[in-house]
């Protein structure tokens, strides 16, 4: 039971990575299409954004495994 509740953690915490990062892009996008000259400011707040939204989602899938 452990086990299959440990599985249903990490795929809520990947779905929700994955939502996340979807809204970190989409956003990006609109913000591209607006200012094209502010690309590369834009660019490097998505990567940050989405390297931590990630970080958060493998913490919390260990934090789920471990748990």
């Amino acid at each position: 039971m452990t086990g299959t509740l440990a599985a249903v953690g990490a795929g809520f915490a990947v779905i929700g990575a994955g939502i996340g990062i979807g809204r970190i892009g989409g956003s990006a996008m609109d913000a591209i299409a607006r200012q094209p000259e502010a690309y590369s400011k834009i660019q490097t707040a998505m990567i940050i954004a989405a390297a931590l939204v990630e970080g958060v989602a493998l913490f919390a899938v260990v934090v789920a495994l471990i748990a």
